[in-house]
């Protein structure tokens, strides 16, 4: 398996942050580069894993269905759609920055998961997928930092 992370720090408090992640169907609404995300089933439960969104990107279309949820922390998908024999997953982390509660900001880190059944190359044919999957992360961060700024001025 090949992972790789990238890591912001954000002004916002953690609880705006959390509430654009676990708005799970409205991707769209803040992500740059995403044309359209709706919701594809509706969980009751809590936490909502299973849950999932069809996310279009050009003529890319995924599916990603939650598959860890803690809220407040950490929110986790599988990402379907990708070429065959790739497994990708991504997974946020939400931690609030330094000792004090008032205005202490935010750092998220994104990870990026890649794993393949594709053998001889596998390990290099995942360090390859997982590098061009998350450059797709410094851009998500960029959109989470910038739609927290408007939501928290």
């Amino acid at each position: 398996m090949a992972e790789f992370s990238r890591t912001r720090t954000l002004t916002a408090e953690p609880a705006a942050v959390w509430a654009l992640l676990a708005d799970f169907g409205d991707l769209a609404g803040w992500a740059a580069g995403v044309d359209h995300c709706c919701l594809l089933n509706h969980v009751e439960a809590r936490p909502p894993l299973g849950l999932s969104r069809r996310v279009q990107m050009g003529r890319d279309t995924v599916v990603e269905t939650i598959t860890d949820y803690r809220p407040a922390r950490t929110l986790a998908y599988a990402i379907a759609g990708l070429p065959p024999r790739l497994s990708v997953s991504n997974r946020w982390d939400v931690l609030p920055r330094g000792e004090s509660r008032i205005n202490s900001g935010t750092t998220v880190t994104l990870t990026t998961s890649v794993r393949t059944t594709a053998r001889p190359l596998g390990r290099l044919l995942e360090r390859i997928a997982a590098r061009l999957v998350a450059r797709r992360s410094q851009t998500l961060l960029d959109s989470l930092a910038k739609a927290t700024e408007r939501v928290s001025s």
